[in-house]
């Protein structure tokens, strides 16, 4: 069974194992992205202080993280290189994304994205914003098989590719 649920403090060491090895799976993989202190157990714990913080279960074990956020992002108020589709502020950030090495190569971004989407839609949201490093080329991939579109350039730790998904909302 995979699903998506809340996190919460009791969550935190599970969640920092996963952000770990997600750090090492980027220096494996050449990019800086993740190798300074963010994220760090401050930035998770803000996540549940505002109840943006969310974990993909499978058979009841933490298989992967992410903050899902609403309203403006102010990273990406500024953009470069391109323009976001429309001049809504009222949009959906997720950041953070994370995935346990024990679940890598399972296609579990595939059930996030549907569970993000779906309880996100649920709640009045159709237009989705992330964000991820020039260098990972595994996320690019991740973002476009989802439908995410290349927006430009945004600045979160240097420069990240903004991309944007907008969902039909009727």
């Amino acid at each position: 069974m995979i699903y998506m649920r809340k996190a919460g403090p009791k969550d935190l060491l599970s969640i920092m194992k996963i952000i770990e090895e997600a750090r090492t799976f980027l220096a494996d993989s050449g990019s800086d992205q993740w190798q300074n202190a963010y994220p760090a157990v401050f930035d998770i714990e803000e996540d549940f202080a505002k109840e943006q913080a969310y974990v993909l279960l499978v058979d009841d074990k933490i298989a992967g993280y992410c903050a899902i956020i609403t309203g403006e992002e102010p990273a990406y108020t500024q953009i470069t290189d391109g323009a976001w589709s429309n001049q809504n502020f009222d949009y959906v950030t997720i950041h953070r994304i994370a995935l346990s090495n024990e679940f890598r190569g399972q296609s579990l971004t595939r059930y996030l994205f549907s569970n993000i989407f779906t309880l996100m839609l649920s709640k009045g949201y159709s237009d989705f914003r992330l964000d991820t490093h020039p260098v990972n080329k595994l996320m690019q991939h991740v973002f476009e098989r989802e439908g995410f579109v290349k927006r430009g350039l945004v600045q979160f730790e240097g420069d990240r590719f903004a991309y944007q998904l907008e969902l039909n909302n009727r």
